[in-house]
């Protein structure tokens, strides 16, 4: 046979001329069909798209990041508007402070960061090594390593401390990245971040980046009340001085005293001379203290804790994103996909185009193949319908054949698109239905290019319809009766013209009309019309012709060039039969 599947759900459709002026509607029909025929495109999309984001989650390295907060108390005064601005000012500056290259060093120095191969990269990545020779430099490993091999023994060891540095700054960079600085809504809290590939190593680091910072802060507020003590030993020393040049003048005065006024002036200004000179002492004495016994303006009121989970990748997040992504890019896909497809997939594309009566759609079915045949090869002479295992759903086209043989059209041909369309398949099948309904059938295999009908049913077959042509009274031998109301027609042995080409001379002996006379439906099965030119040459001989094709497979284009050719030759085309049209279509 030349369908290599059985069909067992058949819908007939018989649809409208196409609409003039203007597209159709979108439907909620369209949409659901769309979804039913790329909803694979769809799927396999979104899998690519989850099966990258799960290779990413499962691959990455987990990062993850312990919190330390720190309560700051600014030292401000003023009014409650002045010391809202200042606090804020302040605290701004504190988070800058712990961001700070100092505070970064510190903590890179305190856990040795800087041998730490999650902080230093020693071979520059591709992304780098890509950045450097767009830029046409080398990569700084390369360049420091020419710089050591060409320096003599003395310059060695400044070299060794420049790639040192270097290290260092690469690590106070990268942990830079790493950590965060942020204030907790309008209060006083900061809260020092820090991630790493450990527990453990993002718990210490959020902790001495808290430390470093603290001692920063307290080493700031050092280095500051030492210059402020520095001035004031100057100052105290100058006011000493003019407390001792008060004194002497006023003692001089007293010893002399000529003018009481100015007694009173003299002794105001040692008073205020002493006093003056007492409080600077006082401060120089509080900015001692705080050099020696420094306090800082923040203090820790939560320490890191062991992170119960990774915070990246987020696996959930990513998980979710890469399947919205992949459904919209699948979705797109599917429409572009949808929208250039010009194979047939519904029943309208033939009838819209064609100006077709109707369009049936036959499903695939799971059944073995070609039970059809083996059940005529095999010879019953039964004619029950008990004894055929009738394939559901192709019955109901047997009765649009019936209707069409009640209009005249006894001879039909079916005619496949392209080769493996089931011509042969179909053509069987009506045949086999049309006599179990009653009606005397003739099936005639003319397809010379591949007669599976005649290997099926009539592989011993001596006669056949090439040797009918020549002599018309071996029609009675040559036509094997396979039930009282069904013949079959075999091929015979073509040699070099084709039967098909030889009947449209309309010099042989077989006639059509004559056929017409003893049977009520012939049925002829035609080679595929590109394979073979017999459907141009046999199509005007027929009553009307049914052209086949493949669900997903035959494009509307092909199938518009056989319609239009087969009008041209004079044939009428009664209707189109979609093959091997999946379950979910025909449904």
């Amino acid at each position: 046979m030349t369908s290599s599947t059985i069909f067992s759900g058949v819908s007939p459709i018989s649809l409208p001329a196409a609409a003039t002026g203007g597209n159709s509607p979108l439907t909620l029909r369209d949409m659901l069909f769309f979804l039913r025929m790329r909803w694979l495109w769809i799927a396999a999309t979104t899998f690519a798209f989850l099966v990258l984001a799960g290779s990413y989650v499962l691959t990455a390295e987990p990062t993850f990041v312990a919190n330390t907060q720190l309560v700051i108390v600014p030292q401000v005064s003023g009014s409650e508007a002045q010391r809202a601005f200042a606090e804020d000012a302040f605290i701004e500056g504190q988070l800058e402070i712990a961001k700070s290259s100092d505070v970064v060093g510190g903590t890179v120095t305190a856990l040795g960061l800087d041998t730490d191969p999650d902080f230093v990269d020693q071979t520059p990545s591709l992304q780098d090594r890509a950045k450097n020779w767009l830029m046409g430099a080398s990569s700084e490993p390369d360049t420091a390593s020419q710089e050591a091999a060409g320096a003599g023994p003395r310059d060695r060891q400044p070299q060794q401390q420049i790639e040192d540095g270097r290290i260092r700054d690469r690590a106070i960079a990268t942990l830079l990245n790493m950590m965060g600085v942020r204030r907790i809504g309008s209060s006083t809290i900061i809260e020092i971040s820090a991630a790493a590939s450990t527990p453990q190593k993002a718990v210490d680091i959020a902790d001495t980046l808290a430390r470093q910072y603290i001692q920063k802060n307290i080493a700031m507020k050092a280095n500051a009340s030492r210059q402020y003590s520095e001035w004031l030993t100057r100052f105290v020393s100058e006011q000493q001085r003019g407390l001792a040049e008060a004194a002497s003048a006023l003692a001089s005065f007293t010893s002399n005293p000529r003018d009481q006024f100015k007694l009173a002036e003299l002794q105001s200004a040692t008073d205020a001379r002493r006093t003056l000179y007492e409080n600077t002492l006082n401060q120089l004495t509080e900015a001692k203290q705080r050099i020696t016994y420094p306090v800082s303006d923040a203090t820790i009121v939560s320490r890191a804790t062991l992170p119960l989970s990774k915070a990246r990748p987020r696996s959930t997040l990513i998980i979710a994103f890469a399947a919205a992504v992949g459904l919209g890019v699948g979705f797109a896909l599917a429409l572009i996909r949808h929208a250039g497809d010009r194979r047939i997939v519904r029943p309208n594309q033939i009838a819209d185009a064609g100006g077709l009566p109707f369009v049936t759609l036959l499903a695939t079915s799971r059944t073995s193949n070609g039970h059809s045949a083996r059940f005529l090869a095999a010879g019953t002479g039964s004619s029950t319908a008990a004894a055929y295992p009738v394939i559901p759903g192709m019955a109901e086209l047997s009765a649009t054949v019936v209707g069409l043989r009640r209009k005249r059209r006894v001879v039909i041909g079916i005619v496949a698109v392209n080769p493996g369309g089931g011509a042969s398949t179909i053509a069987c099948e009506l045949a086999v239905l049309s006599s179990i309904s009653g009606a005397q059938t003739l099936l005639i295999d003319a397809a010379a290019q591949k007669s599976s009908l005649s290997k099926s049913i009539a592989p011993h077959s001596s006669t056949g319809l090439v040797d009918v042509l020549d002599n018309g009274e071996l029609i009675r031998t040559a036509a094997l009766p396979l039930t009282p109301t069904l013949k079959f027609l075999p091929l015979g042995k073509v040699v070099a013209v084709s039967p098909a080409i030889r009947l449209s001379s309309r010099r042989t002996q077989l006639s059509f009309a004559e056929l017409k006379k003893e049977f009520d439906a012939i049925f002829v099965d035609i080679s595929a019309f590109s394979a073979s030119p017999d459907a141009n040459a046999i199509a005007p001989e027929l009553d009307g012709v049914l052209v086949v094709t493949s669900h997903g497979h035959t494009s509307i284009d092909d199938t518009m060039h056989v319609i239009e050719t087969l009008r041209n030759v004079g044939a009428e085309i009664l209707g189109a039969i979609i093959n091997h049209a999946p379950k979910r279509i025909e449904s």
